[in-house]
């Protein structure tokens, strides 16, 4: 039951108004009191004085015993909450108007009463005889005078007459309407803060709902009546952080299926495509081992030749997995260097040339700029640019032409690959950067897939490039572009060349 927000908000709000009302009932009665003890003795500060000039209580100079019982008879009588003493010059009670055998005290302490007539700050509170710890507020004089000083009348103005009617009075009423007033007050106050917080929890209700849900449907689902509020208090920033939370949870998700599922498609490709060759290499090897007898020596050398072809094929698709895990790995960084892209061009159509003769392939550097420079890795633009025109020879015909462009504008390079091969449907096109993706030969025939695009496009990615292929029924365009690099540097450069 307390284990919700708005169940602890609403038992600490009940303790707030609890202890703010029993704290102000204390702090009011107390007031009340002060300033009521305050009152009363300003309002009586010559009581004392004028009983003794009212009451003839002296009488050439002495004190007048018998109007002294006469008055503590009346006053008794008369005014009940008052009790009259008189005092030596050192305190003593002489006598006084209570009840016998309820003054407890023999003397009082006379420092109030000096404080007293010295006109000190009130409430003043002095000893009360029926009490060895109680003190009251009091009023008295100097009697007969004080050039004849023999003692001191002095009155208590709330005797035990007043004491008792005070308490009374707050029994039967001043404490159940304090009481009412808190209960009624602490009731309101209690309907109107439980009806705010309701009103402040409802949406911590409702984003631990969406939470919960969340978390039922395995983080796969968002609710998508969550809000986007721009300009909104904390728990509109917590549900746009908890939306932006759970739709990278989504995606990351979605990203790790897909990945999970390229990795699968990897393993069966990986495991069909290193079968082949090994399978190859293993027959041709156990052909020599078992007919090495029955084979001449050409025989023996071309299996041997198939032999070391498959373990070539084998080598290669082993480097290039090694390569694309490197490639693919979170802390690899590109070695970049200022060089001459097209210098780098040339010598790599260089190396395909007699290759592309051999095939009756056209291949052709087509330059607009004989420098352009670019800030990357020499070693990896070369496996890219070699790749793609290795592809190019593998799928285009005899007759067939293979054009290299390079170009630069003011936002990046962009170098061309474009062939007269057989083309590529949509669907291939899709899938061209697949890992082990298979193509089709100038023949139409399904080939071995690999991984030389795929290696490709990770490369110039990691060199906040792109790489995009277009193709219609017959010739394909591979599209390069790399970030320029700055004017002034260009400029250094070219001065230096």
């Amino acid at each position: 039951m307390f284990n919700t927000l708005y169940a602890k908000l609403s038992v600490a709000l009940f303790t707030l108004l609890v202890s703010i009302g029993v704290f102000y009932t204390l702090v009011s009665l107390s007031s009340a009191s002060y300033y009521l003890q305050k009152t009363e003795q300003k309002l009586n500060l010559n009581l004392a004085e004028n009983l003794v000039r009212d009451k003839n209580l002296v009488e050439q100079g002495k004190i007048n015993q018998k109007a002294l019982s006469s008055t503590f008879m009346e006053y008794m009588v008369i005014n009940p909450s008052i009790e009259i003493y008189l005092l030596d010059t050192q305190g003593k009670i002489l006598s006084y108007s209570a009840e016998p055998g309820k003054v407890k005290r023999r003397s009082v302490s006379l420092q109030p009463i000096f404080d007293f007539l010295n006109g000190e700050k009130f409430p003043l509170l002095g000893d009360d005889p029926r009490s060895h710890e109680r003190q009251k507020i009091f009023s008295v004089t100097q009697v007969p005078s004080a050039n004849n000083l023999e003692g001191y009348l002095y009155v208590v103005l709330q005797g035990e007459q007043y004491d008792n009617t005070e308490r009374f009075i707050k029994e039967s009423i001043l404490w159940k309407q304090s009481g009412l007033a808190l209960l009624g007050s602490l009731f309101i106050g209690l309907v109107i803060g439980l009806l705010l917080f309701r009103k402040l929890t409802y949406r911590l209700n409702k984003l631990s709902t969406n939470i919960d849900n969340f978390h039922q449907s395995d983080f796969s689902q968002l609710n998508d009546k969550i809000a986007n509020h721009i300009n909104g208090d904390e728990i509109n920033k917590l549900e746009n952080t908890f939306a932006l939370m759970g739709n990278r949870i989504i995606a990351q998700m979605g990203e790790l299926k897909k990945q999970d599922s390229l990795r699968r498609e990897l393993v069966a490709n990986v495991s069909h495509d290193l079968r082949t060759p090994i399978a190859i290499l293993h027959g041709y090897l156990e052909t020599l081992d078992l007919k090495s007898e029955q084979l001449n020596n050409e025989e023996k050398k071309h299996y041997i030749k198939q032999a070391l072809k498959s373990s070539d094929q084998l080598n290669l698709l082993i480097a290039e997995l090694f390569e694309l895990a490197k490639l693919d790995a979170t802390e690899t960084e590109v070695m970049k260097e200022h060089f001459n892209l097209t210098e780098l061009v040339h010598d790599v159509v260089q190396k395909f040339q007699l290759q592309a003769t051999e095939h009756g392939i056209a291949l052709n550097l087509n330059l607009t700029d004989s420098s352009v420079f670019c800030d990357a890795e020499i070693g990896l633009i070369a496996r890219v640019i070699e790749n793609l025109i290795s592809n190019a020879i593998k799928f285009t015909p005899a007759k067939g032409e293979i054009n290299i462009n390079i170009e630069k504008n003011e936002e990046s390079i962009v170098i061309t690959v474009t062939d007269t091969g057989v083309g590529m449907d949509e669907e291939d096109i899709q899938k061209i950067f697949h890992r082990f993706y298979q193509g089709k030969n100038n023949n139409n025939c399904s080939t071995s897939g690999g991984l030389g695009l795929a290696i490709a496009k990770r490369i110039v990615e990691l060199h906040a490039g792109s790489l995009v292929v277009s193709s219609s029924s017959k010739g394909t365009i591979f599209t390069i572009k790399l970030p320029v690099f700055s004017t002034s540097k260009s400029k250094d450069d070219d001065k230096a060349n």
